[in-house]
Parts: C-alpha cells; structure tokens; sequence
C-alpha cells in the first residue's frame, strides 16, 4: 500500500491526555467512549473501528465506530481486567458500501443497473476469497437472466447484512498511535472516609488517646457503613514552636501540638508518637481495620517539625536563610513557624527523594495501602512522578488521594502524574449551577479521563461559611451531595456528626480546633446525621448505581432550591434518583422530570420509588412527578426506581 492511497483522515482520538503523554485512567468493568474526527474528500462511504487489547495478548478485538454529527465518531468497549490496554483507531474508504448506498438510489429512481449488478459481483467475489456461501451468492447475482430478482434481492435485509458484516478494507489509515489506558481495581473509584484523631479516641475525660482505644472504636465505624478510616499523622509531633490552642505561637505545658508539625528526639516519619502507642499497635490496629472490612489510610505529610531527626542530621535538605537559621513554612499571612519544609532543589536532592520513598515502603510494609498526601501541591511535580511509579512498580494498589485544594492545572497536573484520587472544589460549590456545572465539568470534562474526584464537605482545616453557625439540616443536606454526587468521599467524622460550626472569626477554620488539642467525644452517642450517614452508607453498597461518579444526569426541576439527579448502570438494572434540598429553613416543592430517553420510557409510564432513608414508596405515572421537601423531616430523597417490564 502507498502513501497515495490513504484517503481517510484521523484526528483528535479520545481518550487521549496530552497527545499520549499520559495514559488514561478506568476501574475494571467501566466502559471506555472512544471518539475521533474522520473525515475524507467526496462523497464515498468511510468505515472504522476501534481496536483494542490488554498489554501481553497477542490479538486485538474490534468494535465499530459510528458516525455522529460534524465528523465525528464514536464507539464504546468495557475493560474487564487490571493493567494497561492499548488501543487505536482505524478507518478506510469502503467502496462495497458506497456501491451499496448508489444502487438503492438509482434503483429506486428506476435507472437501469445492469453494470452495476455487474460490479456487486466483483465486490462479493472480492469480500468472499474462502467464504464459499458468499462466493455462491455471488454466482447466483452474476444470473444476468434474473435481473429483476437481482435487484430485488440486492435491495433485501439479507444483503444489506453482508454488506455491514463484510466491510470491504482496502487502504486502511491507521492512526499513528497506540494510546493507553491504566485499569485499576474498583476501590479506587468507590469508597466512603471517616477520619478521626486517634488521640481523641479515649472514652474517658482528660485521657490521651491509643491506637488500642482506637481498636474499640472500629465496630462503631464499620456500622456506619465507612470502608477507609483516616488518621492525621500519628509520629512523634514536634517541642520545639510547638503551637498551642486555636494555633497560638506558643503552647502551653501539656498541650499536645499539631500532628503536621512531624518529629522529634522521639523519631521521625517511621517513628510513632509514644502516647499512641507501639508500631505493634499499629499494625494490630491495621489487622483489626481489615477483619470489619476497613482499609486504614496514613497521612503522609512530607514535612519536619525543627527538632525532627532529618534536620540534625541532613540540615543540608533544608532551606538555609542569612541569619543562619532555617526558613519555616508560610502561606502569607499564615506562618508555620513548627513546620520546616523540605528544600527538594537541595543539591543532596536525589538522597533526600530516596529516602522519602523508603518512607513509603516502610508503611506500606506495615500493612498500609492507602495514602492520604498533604498538600503535595508544595512539592514538586516531578518527586510525586518518580516516587508513585517506584512505588507502584512494586505494589500496584496502593492508593494515592492528593489533598490538594489549589489551582486547577496543578490539580490536574497530579493527577495525570500518578495520584489515584483527588481533593476537590465541591466543598465550596454551594448554589445550584454551581454544582450542576462542577459535576458537567468533572463528568464530560477532559479531566474526567484522569481526575478522579473526593468530595469533602469538611476537613479539620476547612470549616466552609456554609456550615459555620450553621444548624443539622445544612449538615445532612452537604452530606446527602457529597456521598451520592461522587462514589467517593469523605468527612472529618466526629466534627461532622456533631455540628460543629463554630469558626474562627472571618476565616474558614475552626474555633478551639481539634489540631491543636485532644478531644473527648461521646463515642457511645448516636444522632439524626449519624443514622442518615449509616443508611446512605448501606445505599452505596448495595445499589451499583452509586459507586460511580461518571454515571450522573441531571433532572429538570423548576425550583432552583431543588436539585434533583439521575445515576444508573448500562443495562438499568441499578437505578437511583436523588432530590436534595438547597434551603435548610423551610419547605420546597416542584415537578421533577423522569428522562425517558435515559430510562427507555414509553409513554405508558409505571415507574416504582422506594425512599431508601425514609422507606416510603410512591408510584409514578407521569413524566413530570411532584416533589417536596422539609428539610426538618428530611432534606433529601434518595429513590430506588423500579420500571415496570413492559415499559423496557
């Protein structure tokens, strides 16, 4: 084949992050949309397909493309395993289809198509080289005594099979790359975070936490449905500017410090700060998470309190200011004067890089596999990249979740780069078309092919003006979005079921936070939000249709106080409707509209709705259906659907 010969063009394939630079992401069953731009000069046909193969196997499979609209194409394949898929594209002219399409035209204007009955014999001995029952039909056209019954034959459903089922590929172009797609397991796209300080977990007043305490605290976790439980660093914590009280500079004797302030004459990052315990308790801990099915997620905050072992011992990892001292984190106007960063443009760089993945290894070999990385936006991009592939080379589940509120190309940056999962915007995305928007953007987005989302309504740093002095309603109602929105999220937990809403003045942190003190909570007591968190969290493991993010459509509901949205799998087999209200005070009301097209609705509608939280049930007729909401009784529904056979 020639160069002069190719007449198909391809352009603008998806999937594709930066040409091919990075590889996309999906989790084992998720279908992959590939699209492309094909077009050629005239009029003749253009056929094309997609092929596609896990890394290793010796044969492509195939899936037809169609056109859409304006030159584009699409079509779709599900990937069925971990590793890497490899896939291209490739289209060509088919003539066998283009004589087709010509024939139906000039024989329905009644011209005369001897010569063309001639040329679809040519075309079927040429599709049919080995294929006896297509080179027969081709001698039974070739009858040029039944003219009449060859055109009635050529115009039949039969032969208009062949033609689809025997693509006629002469001159293929093929699309100069082979692009990649990562498939991981399904945890990396679906799980619920509690977090606590297990220095808080004491039952009894004025007592440090243990991770023995921490142990009893478990089966309390596991009812609510949670499957990560997150702990703030749990290494020795810094003496030296240790901060006290609601981030004073200077503490007070007994108080406790911030567990990011890492390091002290008691050890470093594979240290363990004593009043929690031994690393044998933590490794107890980690085995007794995995018996209720809970994974235990580290923090890893790659940063040194003054007095940490590293800044003794590598002071050359640091950032040396004139006055001989060492420079301490800022983010004007905040000053982290117990916090000194790592200076990675040090020239002892590649040792300082090694040892922060051997920190890695380490906890990975106590039994962790998740890694919840603070603000790695002030590290370099290219650490991350080079430590999550070392890392990954050899445990390839480890999970990554970037903390990461910052701008959006860096958030996409690390994503691309190798972090699993992602801290997000929705914790300030309040009104309606704001999260509308957000949620079109992450779902139809190019981020959506890397970036995959962890919605959080609260951190212990982040207390959003939304929730501050805020009552229960404003806490469900956040809740309700952020578990049924994303298939993955998280809360700050005891903060969170208890309503804490009381910030530091202007500003969107807490008053009297938890980062600089120990806590004693109630962990006996139950509430309204932690009954709503224990039943959605039971929702999301037993309907499929939750445990994706990319599966949403929004409804129509005329009410901007309303929002009301649609999650489904393919086949309809798991179907969700989520109406939430945006107004915590007093009662909404509006018409929701069903889509039918998505649901495959006729117009003879029976659609069955069981409330998940309130397990009431209604029964819908129509396609515009009225809703309401107390938000004092409950601000959102969460419908099971169920359609009746015959509308399927």
């Amino acid at each position: 084949m020639t160069f002069g010969k190719l007449r198909v063009i391809i352009e603008n394939v998806q999937p594709s992050i930066d040409n091919g630079l990075y590889p996309a992401k999906r989790t084992v069953g998720e279908r992959v949309d590939v699209t492309a731009n094909i077009f050629g000069d005239g009029h003749d046909h253009i056929r094309a397909s997609v092929l596609f193969k896990r890394e290793g196997e010796k044969n492509w499979s195939s899936v037809e493309l169609l056109p859409t609209f304006n030159d584009e194409w699409s079509g779709s394949f599900y990937v069925t395993e971990t590793g890497r898929y490899n896939f291209t594209i490739h289209a060509w002219i088919d003539y066998f289809d283009t004589w087709y399409d010509g024939f139906k035209k000039k024989a329905a204007a009644k011209v005369d198509v001897h010569v063309e009955l001639m040329e679809g014999v040519i075309f079927l001995k040429t599709i049919g080289k080995g294929n006896r029952e297509l080179l027969a039909k081709a001698k039974k056209l070739e009858n040029k005594e039944n003219y009449h019954d060859s055109i009635e034959w050529v115009l039949s459903k039969e032969f208009e099979n062949i033609v689809h089922q025997h693509p006629l590929k002469e001159n293929e172009t093929k699309f100069q790359q082979e692009l990649v797609i990562i498939v991981e397991n399904k945890d990396v796209l679906f799980n619920s975070w509690y977090e606590f300080f297990p220095r808080s977990s004491s039952l009894e007043a004025g007592k440090h936490g243990t991770f023995q305490e921490s142990i009893k605290l478990l089966p309390r976790v596991a009812a609510m449905g949670f499957d990560v439980l997150y702990f703030p660093p749990i290494h020795p914590i810094g003496k030296v500017n240790r901060k006290g009280k609601n981030n004073s500079v200077r503490s007070q004797p007994g108080e406790p410090g911030s567990p990011w302030a890492i390091g002290s004459n008691e050890g470093g990052h594979k240290s363990i700060l004593p009043e929690l315990g031994t690393l044998e308790d933590y490794r107890q801990l980690v085995q007794e998470a995995a018996k209720h099915k809970i994974k235990v997620a580290l923090d890893l905050a790659f940063q040194c309190a003054p007095d940490h072992p590293y800044v003794k011992e590598h002071p050359e990892w640091f950032r040396q200011r004139p006055d001989g001292s060492i420079q301490y984190a800022e983010n004007p106007p905040k000053k982290y004067q117990d916090i000194y960063p790592f200076n990675f443009e040090c020239d002892n760089w590649k040792e300082l890089w090694e040892e922060l993945k051997s920190v890695i290894l380490f906890w990975i070999q106590q039994g962790v596999t998740i890694f919840r990385v603070d603000n790695p936006h002030t590290k370099p991009i290219p650490f991350w990249q080079w430590a999550i592939s070392e890392v990954t080379k050899e445990y390839p589940h480890v999970i990554f979740l970037a903390e990461a509120f910052t701008r959006p190309k860096v958030m996409a940056s690390l994503a691309k780069i190798g972090f699993t999962q992602g801290y997000t915007y929705f914790t300030w995305r309040v009104n309606k078309q704001d999260i509308v928007d957000y949620m079109k953007e992450l779902v139809y987005g190019p981020s959506r092919n890397y970036f995959r989302p962890n919605f959080w309504p609260n951190t212990p740093d982040i207390l959003p003006y939304h929730l501050q002095n805020q009552g229960e309603n404003s806490f469900i109602l956040r809740f309700a979005l952020a578990s049924t929105l994303s298939s993955s999220y998280g809360i700050y937990g005891p903060s969170y079921e208890l309503f804490e809403n009381t910030p530091v003045e202007g500003r969107e942190e807490y008053f009297n936070s938890e980062k600089y003190e120990v806590r004693n909570y109630d962990w006996k007591k139950t509430n309204r939000m932690t009954d709503i968190i224990s039943l959605v969290n039971k929702a999301r493991k037993e309907n499929l249709a939750l445990q994706s993010t990319w599966n949403i459509q929004f409804c129509e509901i005329e009410n901007t106080n309303l929002i009301a949205y649609l999650k489904t799998t393919d086949d309809l087999s798991s179907i969700i409707l989520v109406v939430v209200t945006l107004d915590p005070y007093s009662n909404q009301q509006g018409y929701v509209q069903l889509p039918k097209q998505r649901l495959k609705l006729t117009d003879k509608i029976n659609v069955k709705l069981t409330d998940l939280i309130t397990e009431e049930k209604y029964t819908w007729t129509q396609e515009w259906n009225y809703v309401e909401l107390n938000p004092y009784k409950m601000p959102f529904h969460l419908f099971k659907l169920e359609i009746h056979e015959s509308n399927l």
